[in-house]
């Protein structure tokens, strides 16, 4: 840098600086973007904010591993009823996982596959991971 004359070391200066703000602004840019993507996830599409409901079936694994509790919730005049299963983990700490949510459903038909398979209202579901949102179908 020292065999370069003022002039030279002033335009690498500023061009040093406008990389580094640059770099910054998108920065800034791209988390102000993924917080809103996280927000429009949070508010739309997580199953844990889903309305409670009232309950209106039960049914346990054949093994007894699983419980599943069934909801059915009214959005108001403005909306159909949906119903909204819950898995529960019985020989675990874990706590309660939606898996199931179906809007324009009043009623909940839960019948065991297997151990780790159930049907709910014609939804095949493979326990624990699986899910079933109508809102992402």
């Amino acid at each position: 840098m020292e065999h370069l004359n003022d002039d030279q070391n002033i335009t690498y200066e500023i061009k040093r600086t406008k990389k580094y703000v640059l770099k910054f602004l998108l920065s800034i840019g791209l988390l102000f973007i993924s917080l809103i993507c996280y927000g429009i996830y949070w508010a739309f599409f997580d199953m844990n904010r889903l309305p409670t409901g009232e309950l209106i079936e039960q049914s346990n694994s054949p093994n007894g591993k699983y419980t599943i509790n069934a909801y059915v919730s009214s959005g108001g005049a403005t909306t159909d009823f949906a119903v909204r299963a819950e898995l529960i983990a019985n020989k675990s700490a874990k706590k309660k996982k939606n898996i199931y949510w179906n809007y324009r459903e009043e009623s909940a038909y839960i019948v065991w596959i297997d151990d780790d398979n159930v049907k709910i209202n014609g939804h095949v579901l493979r326990l624990p991971n699986e899910k079933f949102d109508f809102r992402r179908e």
